[in-house]
C-alpha cells in the first residue's frame, strides 16, 4: 500500500484562502489566518497553489477587489525599514 502525505497545511475542515493583487501588482494567495500563503506572477498559479493547499476546494477561494498584502508574522520587509531610516546593513 501507498502512502501519500497530505498538503503541509491540511486540516479537517478546508481552508479559506483569499487570492487577489498586491500594491505592486503581484498576486498574492494567504489563507484566511495567515498559516500560509504566497506570491505569485500569475492568477492562474495562485489559484493552483490555493487549490493544493486547501484540499482541492474551489468553493473555499475568494477572489478579492481590493488590494491584499503577504503578511509574514509580522516581521517588518526590508522596504519598511529602509523607509524608516534604518541602514541597509541592519536590514537584513
Amino acid at each position: 500500500m501507498k502512502l501519500v502525505e497530505p498538503p503541509p497545511s491540511c486540516s479537517t475542515a478546508p481552508a479559506i484562502v483569499f487570492i487577489g493583487k498586491n500594491s505592486r501588482g503581484k498576486w498574492v494567495a494567504r489563507q484566511q489566518d495567515g498559516l500560509f500563503g504566497g506570491l505569485f506572477i500569475s492568477r492562474k498559479e495562485a489559484v493552483k497553489y490555493a487549490l493544493f493547499e486547501n484540499g482541492h476546494h474551489p468553493e473555499t477561494i475568494v477572489e478579492l477587489s481590493r488590494e491584499i498584502e503577504l503578511d509574514m508574522g509580522g516581521y517588518p520587509s526590508p522596504d519598511h525599514v529602509l523607509a524608516a531610516g534604518m541602514p541597509a546593513s541592519r536590514a537584513a
